[in-house]
């Protein structure tokens, strides 16, 4: 069985997510704001989250990288959720069968930087365990904040995509 990493930056501690950790995701993204640039609220958040816990955690033992949750190292609040998780998104353009990052934060820790630490650490660790030059991201247009990091953060656009529901969404990658 493969040992799951635990990364620390300076003031982030990013773990996996344990079996009941769902719970904690849902209730970020219940938040309408943490909620508004990742499609249509579903119609059960619970089961919903859980589906997607699973996809994570097959991600982590099929392909050995996945998704971390973030914590704060002074007093061990939980932050969100950041890192490269492996996706087939079936719509082609670079997002079929490749590693994928993602990040959401509390809203309450916006604005401090822990995005940029905790992607970071996480894509640092990445490139350093994992045979792979590409990674890609999907970003709404009107994510600005979510723009602007991935350009920190190494990644370029390349192409857009229309979703099912109608959503716009630029497509960026992050070759090494």
């Amino acid at each position: 069985m493969r040992t799951l990493p635990r990364l620390e930056s300076e003031r982030l501690v990013l773990s996996v997510a344990g079996r009941d950790d769902y719970i904690r995701l849902r209730d970020l993204v219940a938040d309408p704001q943490v909620q508004r640039y990742l499609g249509p609220p579903p119609e059960n958040p619970t089961a919903d989250m859980f589906a997607r816990a699973l996809r994570a955690a097959g991600s982590w033992h099929l392909y050995g990288y996945g998704m971390f949750l973030i914590w704060e190292k002074a007093g061990g609040a939980f932050v969100g959720q950041a890192g490269v998780f492996h996706t087939l998104r079936g719509f082609g353009k670079g997002l079929d069968d490749v590693p994928e990052a993602g990040w959401m934060l509390a809203k309450r820790f916006w604005g401090k930087g822990y995005a940029l630490e905790a992607m970071t650490a996480a894509l640092e660790w990445f490139d350093r365990t994992q045979e792979q030059s590409r990674v890609a991201c999907m970003i709404e247009p009107e994510n600005t904040a979510s723009i602007r990091l991935a350009d920190r953060l190494g990644f370029s656009r390349y192409d857009d995509h229309t979703l099912p529901d109608g959503a716009m969404v630029g497509l960026y990658e992050r070759i090494v």
